[in-house]
């Protein structure tokens, strides 16, 4: 999947997560991730953030620790 897309998407769940109470925040978004996105769009997010993309909601950034790594991603 283009990086735009995959940033884009991520983006509009960290904005929803963001208006939810703070302690839903980063946990709010790496739940979706890790409830309804492929290990492999997973693993391409995870690689857009280590690389440091620009453009990525700061609540995406936070939740990196929490989403599952797909296997080869570990």
């Amino acid at each position: 999947m283009p990086p735009d897309r995959l940033i884009r998407m991520a983006n509009q769940i960290a904005a929803f997560m963001a208006t939810r109470p703070a302690s839903e925040g980063a946990a709010g978004v790496a739940q979706h991730l890790n409830d309804y996105w492929a290990p492999p769009m997973r693993g391409e997010l995870l690689a857009l953030i280590a690389a440091g993309a620009p453009g990525l909601h700061p609540l995406v950034a936070a939740a990196a620790p929490l989403i599952r790594r797909p296997p080869s991603a570990a």
